[in-house]
């Protein structure tokens, strides 16, 4: 699902591929739903290959995005109400305990934030994938 999301830079919010053309995306704004063109020199981000460090491994945004939506309970979150860079930090500590608090900036978890809150204002409520696996009975 977030493969088809994506971050243009120098755009703001967040966009759904629509179609893809000679040397361009169509994409559509989550926001107000307008169709733009996104061309090849632009910088295109899928969320679907954005990860967060930890101090293990790295988490896919799908996962973190999920960790926020049970934290927020499905509701959006207020960045700015958060207070200073101090108190985002500590309530993001409390949604991932194990994020590498020497790699990730203030600014990406508000980032983080904002892709959160547009997601759910558009009406996503699942962020990663389900995989299907078959079960296979050997005789």
């Amino acid at each position: 699902m977030l493969k088809r999301i994506l971050s243009i830079s120098g755009r703001p919010g967040l966009f759904r591929l629509v179609n893809q053309g000679k040397n361009m995306l169509i994409v559509e704004s989550l926001q107000t739903g307008k169709r733009v063109p996104a061309y090849a020199h632009d910088k295109v981000i899928s969320l679907g290959d954005v990860s967060m460090y930890t101090v293990e491994d790295d988490i896919p945004l799908g996962e973190v995005l999920t960790l926020v939506f049970n934290k927020a309970e499905g509701k959006a979150i207020d960045v700015k109400g958060l207070g200073s860079d101090k108190d985002v930090r500590a309530f993001f500590k409390e949604i991932l305990p194990t994020f590498d608090e020497d790699r990730v900036y203030t600014a990406d978890i508000k980032k983080l934030f904002n892709w959160y809150n547009q997601l759910i204002e558009a009406g996503f409520t699942t962020f990663v994938e389900e995989e299907t696996t078959e079960k296979t009975e050997e005789e």
